[in-house]
Formats: C-alpha cells, sequence, structure tokens
C-alpha cells in the first residue's frame, strides 16, 4: 500500500477561491475523499484511514466557517425569535408540501405553488396541542449541496441546529434516495439525526501523554488509532474514556464538540398518489416513517402526536399555596427532562438556588401529596 501526503491546511482567512471556485480546502477534501476511496480498509490501513477521516473533519469545519464570514450571518428571513415551549422545523426538497403543512397545522398561510422554490424566507407559526404551544417553521427547500453553500442551504441548515424536532418532509411521488442526500447534507453540517451523543469521556491534558481507557473491548478505537486521531489535531496529551464498542466517527464528533442531537420523523407527503400497496413498503423499510396527504388532511392529528411523543414533551401543572391548580397552563418539559430540578429551571434559573423541597401530587407520588427533593422524576399532568 501506497501512502499519499496530503499536507495539513495551514493559515484561514487567506484561503481565497481559485479558478475553479473551489478554496484551497475544498480541494484538500476532494484530495483526501479521493485517498480514502483508493485505500483498502483492514487492520493495517485502519489508523492512516481514521487519521484521514479526522483531517477531513478539521477541513470541513474550516470551509464552514469561511463561508459563514463571506455570508456574513445568517441572512433575512431566518433571525426567527424562538417562542413557545418548543420548536420544529419544516426540512426538504422544494415543494414537497412544507408550506400546505405548515397551513394545516398552524393556519399561517405560507405560500404553495406546483412550481419549485415557492418559499424563500423562513416562514414561523404556533401549533397548540395538549396545552403546549409548539413553534413550527417553514424553511425554504434545499438543494443537493446546501452544505457546501448552495442556494440558501447554509443557512435553512443553520436555522435547523436550533430546533428541537426535525421534520423530514418528502414527497411519496419522487424517489426514496432524497431522503438519503436531506440526510448527508445535515450530517455535513453536523446534525445527527435520531442518535444519542457518544458515551465517550474525552479531556485535553497538559501533560502525561495518552489515557486511553476502554471500558469494554474495541474493535476499531484501539489506543494507535485514537493517538493517530488526537495527532490530527495537534493534541498530544489526553485522557479518554470509551464506555462501548465505539467508531472513529463518534470520537471526531466528541473531539470536534460542535455536533447537533435532533430527533427525526420521516413524514411521506402526498400518499394519496401511490397506492396503498406502495406505502406499506415504506412503512416496512424505513423506520421513523410516518405517512400523511397534507392537501386531503390524512394523518393530521397522528402527525401532532408523533410530533408530541418525539420531542418526549411532559405537562406538569403548578399550584400555588393553598389554592386550587392552575389547569389552563400547564409547565411543558422537553427531551425527557423531567426532574423538579428541571422544572425549576423551566420556571426561573435563580428558583434552585432557593429551593428546599416540592409537595407532588400525581401518578409519580408515592402518597398524596409526597414531599420530594429536587432530584425526583415527574410524570406527565403531575400537580
Amino acid at each position: 500500500h501506497s501512502t499519499v501526503l496530503i499536507p495539513r491546511l495551514r493559515g484561514g482567512a487567506g484561503d481565497e477561491p481559485k479558478k475553479d471556485g473551489m478554496t484551497e480546502a475544498q480541494k484538500r477534501i476532494m484530495e483526501i475523499e479521493q485517498e480514502m476511496a483508493r485505500t483498502q480498509k483492514n487492520k493495517a490501513t485502519m489508523g492512516h484511514l481514521c487519521a484521514l477521516k479526522a483531517r477531513m473533519a478539521a477541513l470541513k469545519r474550516v470551509v464552514a466557517e469561511q463561508a459563514a464570514s463571506k455570508s456574513g450571518g445568517t441572512g433575512e428571513g431566518f433571525e426567527v425569535r424562538s417562542t413557545g415551549d418548543a420548536r420544529v422545523g419544516f426540512i426538504g426538497f422544494p415543494s414537497v408540501g412544507k408550506s400546505t403543512l405548515l397551513t394545516k397545522l398552524t393556519g399561517v398561510f405560507s405560500e404553495a405553488a406546483d412550481y419549485e422554490f415557492t418559499t424563500l424566507t423562513c416562514i414561523p407559526g404556533v401549533m397548540y396541542h395538549s396545552g403546549a404551544k409548539i413553534q413550527i417553521l417553514d424553511l425554504p427547500g434545499i438543494i443537493e449541496g446546501a452544505k457546501d453553500g448552495k442556494g440558501r442551504g447554509r443557512q435553512v441548515i443553520g436555522c435547523a441546529r436550533t430546533c428541537d424536532l426535525i421534520l423530514l418532509v418528502l414527497d411519496a411521488t419522487k424517489p426514496v434516495t432524497h431522503k438519503i442526500v436531506i440526510e448527508k447534507e445535515l450530517h455535513g453540517f453536523g446534525i445527527r439525526l435520531n442518535q444519542k451523543p457518544p458515551d465517550i469521556y474525552f479531556k485535553k491534558l497538559l501533560k502525561g501523554g495518552l489515557n486511553y481507557q476502554p471500558m469494554v473491548p474495541q474493535s476499531v478505537l484501539t489506543k494507535e488509532v485514537v493517538a493517530s486521531i488526537l495527532r490530527e489535531y495537534k493534541i498530544m496529551h489526553a485522557e479518554v474514556i470509551i464506555k462501548y464498542d465505539a467508531t472513529e466517527d463518534d470520537l471526531i464528533d466528541v473531539i470536534e464538540g460542535n455536533r447537533v442531537y435532533i430527533p427525526c420523523l420521516h413524514v411521506f407527503n402526498k400518499i394519496d398518489k401511490i397506492s396503498q400497496q406502495e406505502v406499506e413498503v415504506l412503512a416496512e423499510k424505513l423506520p421513523h416513517f410516518l405517512p400523511i396527504s397534507g392537501a386531503l388532511g390524512w394523518n393530521i392529528d397522528l402527525l401532532k402526536d408523533k410530533i408530541w411523543e418525539y420531542m418526549a414533551l411532559t405537562r406538569i401543572f403548578t399550584k400555588p399555596k393553598g389554592q386550587m391548580p392552575d389547569f389552563s397552563e400547564p409547565v411543558i418539559l422537553r427531551g425527557g427532562k423531567t426532574r423538579v430540578e428541571d422544572l425549576c429551571r423551566r420556571l426561573h434559573k435563580r428558583l434552585l438556588e432557593r429551593f428546599k423541597h416540592a409537595l407532588v401530587w400525581g401518578s409519580s407520588a408515592k402518597h398524596v401529596p409526597q414531599t420530594v427533593g429536587s432530584g425526583h422524576t415527574l410524570a406527565d399532568e403531575d400537580v
């Protein structure tokens, strides 16, 4: 095996696009991809391949920073102030029915037409469901190459990073490969769909070399591979504790530290235009699948329930001392964070400092009322 040495990227601000429209960093990314495609994957080359992946991740970050500095911010229509209890973003190719879906869920009118790129800025709306106020964002349709700045893709994906749930809206009459293309664009921008953060402890040290502690046997991340990845980031002293059989991508994500982990629901629109057999095949093959028809209003109520389920929303009612509970406006806890301390933070950031105990009525209480501490886990509709 012959190793092609690819020089590391130096500098950043002066990395101007060449005549062919590509920056030096983008060219080096392409060279690394070609090098990885040529290299056979086996135990002997694993360290080299992992080092190339780490180098490519660092270069991609440089490209992203350069594109962000050139665009000068997020652009008009994308600075949407977060309101309500949670935020949901619609992402998909142009003309898959996102605007129609927004109107059905929120009553907000977003221009819809059969031609592509009808929506050019981010349209916000609010959906009320089970006492929760959920902000819905209709983001403009993205195109392939969005992560590299094509179209308005960078602003669209940047706005998606702030969402608590992403609805991948797809046209049931178009190829399923559209789903893979969008997922690739989001992955390239540091968004991990339906994944949990890697259970890897990583800390830079000032001295002492590499303290490598695998809790279980590793099929990829041996000490040599971890050391070669860290060398690409010029990290010579670090502590790495791996609690499961992880991959090199997991470690790179932890080192980069800018990844977001968002639940995602694949919403296949326009199912009225395909057969029932095709719907059944899609349901069987794809996880997180929900068939709907925005135009005819099919499965819209089920979609609302799924949005609630995927964001793991919990309603908690508050009760002033000596008065009846306020059942009109629940406090909404999201992401499965349902301890009393999470409720305190949701109400006021300094409430936890003065907290002594709480009285709980509901299914989480062993007796009514139960006196609990800040670590008590609450259940839906507790008081």
